[in-house]
């Protein structure tokens, strides 16, 4: 059975971190399950997590009156889910549920805070990695707008 430290090594997200950071970051996570329809994120409620997934898939989406909930993006295998927990209020922008029965760590943002407070370091890697993240979900959130409007012929 591999350790938490062996298995976020092994994802795109942590790639380029040495084994100190890893070993760090590991020392806040621990092993989650989802069953399918489990909410796993709910906007509005405290970010007092975020998740690699490794298995499974999870809707990211927000409520619209009228209209029930809009997806934004599908997650899977190897993505990272919420980011909330880095940025005051420290609240869930989106909800989260599985699609399919979701295996992932779920790494404390408490612990993780105060790990890249005392390592800065750590904390600028740790952004980095979310902002490139964040940059993907605004991509496809561009892209399903796109489907939803179409192109059309105006002028920006």
């Amino acid at each position: 059975m591999k350790t938490i430290a062996e298995l976020i090594a092994e994802q795109r997200f942590f790639r380029g971190l040495d084994r100190d950071s890893l070993d760090l970051i590991a020392g806040c996570g621990r092993n989650v399950h989802f069953a399918v329809g489990q909410r796993i994120l709910t906007a509005g409620e405290p970010a007092d997590a975020f998740y690699l997934l490794r298995s499974g898939r999870a809707a990211l989406g927000f409520y619209v009156p009228e209209r029930g909930t809009v997806v934004v993006d599908t997650l899977g295998g190897g993505d990272v889910l919420g980011w909330s927990w880095l940025f005051e209020p420290y609240r869930w922008q989106f909800d989260a549920d599985a699609l399919e029965p979701v295996s992932g760590v779920a790494f404390d943002a408490r612990c993780l805070r105060d790990k890249c407070e005392a390592d800065p370091r750590l904390g600028y890697l740790l952004t980095q990695g979310f902002a490139r993240v964040m940059l993907g979900r605004l991509q496809s959130v561009r892209l399903r707008l796109l489907d939803v409007y179409g192109t059309g012929s105006g002028t920006r």
